[in-house]
């Protein structure tokens, strides 16, 4: 997401065992020394130690098989969409493409009304995944996430058309609250190749800030849930600001609230907001997006807890149009990124979740009761345990490796929060999980966004996209004023996911080595990051089954200064092993790379490009002068092979 726009600067192998793990994972042991040598950490005697001891350390665990089988591209600063030789895409669904079956076709000059809005696909696409219909590499279900409406500091830059908001009105309030959400769409692939949505199928559906959906878990009915509409605390209107996503193994969708605080106001303006309000951001003044002009539920001077029921994960079904979207209490409350699951040994689910807001935290979430393959996970999500990261550091000096544990985030369980007069109970430490973490003393990352766990070894990855206000650097987080960002990955004690101890290191320090070229300065990247691969604020991150790591960024794409070099927002896919990184992918002017996904057979990979000209200097997709258009983006390979190879 990028958070710039609200005030932010743009945005190791384990040893796997012969004995099989739950599902697909592998088991693993982590040791210190196994995983510094193996995992090919960022330790500091071989960080420090140049390009001739890392590629020693990297010699000994370099597969036979190069991973990476496609040749990497250089960046670019034009308005087009680039992939490496042997590769095609087309574009597909952009923003107001109809969906349901009453939509109209989009107008050009974006004056469509919110009525139409609502029917059409929604704005500034994220993340997505692909939901095989039985088991079909050519027709699916997409679901994709619209994360906001695309703006400016000072206004919306297109959803009106190029007359913008004034009069600001009732009807373009609401447009901005449809073009929000979650698109479902069935699509299938043509004879020719070419994909397609499957018009009038009853799977197509759009889910907007005004669907009705339902509060589960811990949380819900609490009297902080509790509004004038809903007096239950059980119900709720609608989701916004859905950044990553995440996916379950029983076949539903994970939603991903994260800067809701954007979306409320308070009129008149308050001078005392609690520490609670603060804490999450909410402005004293007239919200950012405006809603509150008209609908008094954004207001929170009048209605003080609707902002409460917003920051959580959304469960949703797209094989079910007819099932209300869920918003799981027990996975706490915070500016959620993605959502990543992985297995206990013993078969409880595990959800890795970040929380995108400088110096905010890294959560997991571990359910009570085991997954059944087969059967009804459908509370799965409803009750487990919530953990929050603690990182420490081998060497506070230097900061590449070290240990960690997950601190509890139980009111019953955890001494420190049991002693607290600020949570009465459970339900209060979700729906304030950010002060529950700052109670228990857990670890200020670089805004943690997406998360992904290797298919094969279980170690996990986080991408910490930037940030620049950090006064000192600390475990996880070696640069103070850190503009570039790096990729942090972690062994669970055990090779067990649901073990309350770990072990990490850095998989790479992105940089400018053009710009910053001593190589022992932090700002040139670590030494995997190269002129021809350099990229800053890495954002979006997935693995394929075969073990690829595919690293999206949303970053300055001003080719200048500090980023001299670095181009367009890009996609770039990694050697885990290796180390090795290349460039996939380069978007057109001022977007953001976001989502990914792939068909079960991996010939189809499905990426998102997010506010091409979100400053006015793109005409992409239709160029001319067309109003610039979120969309998504489908790659196949021209001799039919699997991506990446």
């Amino acid at each position: 997401m990028r958070t710039d726009l609200f005030g932010d600067d743009g945005d190791s192998p384990c040893n796997p065992s012969t004995a099989p793990r739950f599902q697909t994972i592998v088991d693993q042991s982590c040791s210190r020394r196994g995983f510094l040598k193996m995992g090919l950490g960022m330790s500091a005697a071989i960080f420090l130690g140049g390009p001739a001891a890392l590629k020693a350390a990297r010699a000994s665990t370099a597969t036979a098989s190069p991973l990476l089988g496609f040749k990497s591209i250089p960046t670019s600063i034009d308005d087009a969409l680039h992939l490496p030789h042997g590769y095609s895409a087309q574009i597909f669904a952009p923003w107001g493409t109809p969906l349901l079956d009453n939509a109209p076709p989009w107008k050009p000059d974006a004056t469509d009304d919110a009525a139409a809005q609502a029917t059409q696909v929604g704005d500034n696409h994220d993340g997505m995944h692909f939901f095989a219909l039985k088991g079909s590499h050519d027709e699916g279900l997409l679901v994709i996430n619209h994360e906001y409406s695309t703006l400016t500091k000072v206004d919306y830059q297109w959803l009106f058309g190029r007359g913008g908001t004034l009069p600001w009105t009732a009807d373009k309030a609401l447009k901005a609250m449809n073009a929000h959400g979650v698109s479902v769409m069935h699509i299938k692939r043509l004879a020719e190749g070419q994909w397609e949505i499957v018009q009038e199928s009853s799977y197509n559906r759009r889910i907007t800030a005004s669907t009705p959906m339902a509060l589960t878990g811990p949380a819900a009915g609490n009297s902080l849930l509790k509004t004038s509409a809903d007096p239950s605390g059980t119900r709720v209107l609608g989701t916004f600001n859905n950044c990553g996503n995440g996916w379950t193994p029983w076949g539903t969708y994970l939603a991903c609230e994260e800067n809701f605080n954007f979306y409320f106001g308070s009129t008149p303006p308050t001078s005392t907001p609690t520490t609670a309000q603060q804490r999450y951001g909410l402005p004293t003044d007239r919200s950012y997006f405006r809603w509150d002009d008209f609908n008094p539920r954004f207001n929170y001077a009048k209605e003080p807890n609707e902002p409460n029921r917003f920051g959580w994960i959304v469960e949703i079904d797209p094989f079910n149009p007819a099932s209300a979207p869920k918003k799981r209490t027990a996975l706490g409350r915070f500016a959620h990124e993605n959502a990543a699951h992985t297995f206990t040994k013993d078969g409880r689910i595990v959800i890795y979740m970040g929380d995108d807001h400088r110096d905010d935290y890294l959560y997991k979430f571990v359910s009570r009761d085991r997954y059944i393959a087969g059967g009804d996970n459908s509370q799965l999500l409803d009750h487990g345990q919530l953990y929050v990261a603690r990182f420490n550091a081998d060497n506070p000096s230097k900061d590449f490796a070290g240990d960690g544990e997950w601190l509890l985030l139980d009111k019953s369980k955890n001494p420190i929060l049991a002693a607290h007069p600020g949570f009465a109970d459970q339900a209060e430490v979700l729906i304030y999980t950010r002060l529950a973490a700052d109670a228990v003393g857990a670890t200020p990352m670089d805004r943690p966004e997406w998360v992904s766990v290797h298919p094969q070894t279980g170690e996990v990855y986080v991408t910490l996209t930037n940030n620049n206000k950090r006064q000192k650097a600390g475990p996880a987080n070696p640069r103070a004023d850190n503009i570039y960002g790096q990729i942090v990955r972690w062994c669970e004690a055990g090779g067990d996911a649901g073990a309350t101890a770990f072990e990490w290191d850095i998989f790479v320090l992105a940089g400018n080595p053009v710009k910053h070229t001593d190589r022992k300065d932090l700002r040139s990247g670590s030494d995997n990051i190269t002129p021809d691969n350099m990229f800053n604020s890495p954002d979006g991150l997935a693995f394929d089954a075969f073990g690829r790591l595919w690293i999206q960024t949303d970053g300055k794409y001003s080719n200048s200064g500090d980023y001299e070099g670095q181009g367009n927002n890009q996609m770039l896919c990694a050697n885990p092993a290796s180390g090795e990184i290349r460039r996939f992918l380069v978007g057109p002017k001022e977007c953001e790379i976001t989502g990914l996904t792939f068909t079960p057979d991996h010939r189809t990979l499905f990426v998102n490009v997010q506010h091409p000209g979100e400053t006015g200097n793109s005409n992409w997709p239709n160029g001319g002068n067309a109003i610039p258009r979120s969309a998504t983006v489908i790659i196949t390979k021209d001799d039919g092979g699997i991506i990446g190879t």
